[in-house]
């Protein structure tokens, strides 16, 4: 069964290589796409195969029912523009093989007053735009060594009186190989239906016969959008515990990510924990990504990465702090902070 699960992934990982595009700018909801947390972004975004903490709902499902504790976690961050974009989820386990996440993943793009030619100090009126996914995520171990997992999601996306809104599956593996310390992870995301903005401003009186002049110029009609797919997005993964010292922990991890609007790329990340209590991360994220994506990538994050976390186990239940740091070349610094307890 090992060899069998081992093959699938691998062939699905060829394949996708093989036959993945460039097409920078053509899906919706691409907010779908920015990393989440500051631990797993700090390790260049490579997490589908550690996939142990509370954001594992975003990375890899089936990681929610190999935690040890139930978790809830708030990150946030001030991403590109002036916008905000925050993250709060919930990895309950109900038995040493089942759990249920729940999470809701937010962009905001804040408030802006309206300007019109008539009116060009403004009109008193503001208008906003706000992406948000609420999701339910699911995960049972059928092995010791092999865990499925699976997350629905509901998108919206509205921007002033306009809003479109779609339904996505995600559907993740995690496999801990015969070789001590070493996992294989394998995830899809957004795998849904398309959106379409609709809304009152589309709305507009048309005359359907302009040379006639006894006919009613003012029929009411509405503007037609196109739809747009979801961001799909195929990931695979390596990660590897080193233990060669008591104290210490080290990680090594790698996702070849294969998307359907940009170029395939990897992740690489480490990580260093000191008695499971100050840990320091770092990663490279967008290797091997084409010059055009790089500059428009939805994702926005490519090239170094590092962080720290700090834990303490109080007994009945652990507290940390995780901090991220990323580049983002033309569009400065981005810091990620999160806050996270455990039962």
């Amino acid at each position: 069964m090992n060899k069998k699960i081992i093959s699938l992934i691998l062939i699905i990982a060829a394949s996708a290589l093989i036959f993945s595009q460039s097409k920078v700018g053509t899906t919706a909801a691409n907010f779908l796409t920015i990393p989440v947390g500051p631990r797993a972004t700090a390790m260049g975004g490579a997490f589908s195969a550690v996939a142990n903490d509370a954001t594992t709902s975003f990375w890899n499902p089936s990681g929610l029912s190999r935690m040890s504790r139930s978790e809830f976690t708030v990150t946030t961050a001030e991403w590109i523009v002036n916008t905000r974009l925050n993250w709060i989820g919930l990895a309950f386990k109900f038995d040493d093989d089942n759990a249920v996440g729940i999470s809701v993943n937010q962009l905001d793009y804040g408030e802006e007053e309206i300007t019109t030619p008539d009116q060009p100090n403004g009109t008193g009126q503001k208008w906003s735009a706000n992406d948000l996914a609420v999701s339910l995520s699911y995960s049972r171990n059928l092995t010791d060594r092999f865990s499925i997992g699976g997350t629905v999601k509901y998108i919206t996306q509205k921007i002033w009186n306009e809003s479109a809104s779609a339904f996505a599956l995600d559907i993740g593996l995690l496999f801990y190989t015969e070789l001590d310390g070493l996992r294989l992870g394998a995830n899809i995301s957004n795998f849904g239906t398309e959106m379409k903005l609709d809304g009152k401003d589309l709305k507009r009186p048309i005359d359907i016969d302009p040379s006639n002049a006894g006919n009613n110029p003012n029929i009411a009609g509405s503007l037609d959008t196109d739809s747009w797919p979801l961001p799909l997005v195929f990931t695979v993964g390596l990660a590897y515990d080193l233990n060669f010292l008591e104290q210490w922990n080290v990680t090594l991890t790698s996702d070849a990510v294969i998307p359907n609007n940009q170029s395939t790329h990897a992740n690489v990340g480490v990580e260093v924990g000191w008695n499971n209590m100050l840990f320091l991360r770092g990663g490279f994220n967008g290797l091997f990504k084409e010059k055009n994506d790089k500059l428009f990538s939805s994702q926005s994050s490519d090239g170094l990465t590092a962080g720290v976390g700090v834990q303490y186990d109080f007994g009945d239940f652990f507290a940390k702090f995780d901090y991220s740091y990323s580049n983002l070349g033309i569009f400065n610094e981005i810091s990620r902070f999160s806050l996270s307890v455990g039962l």
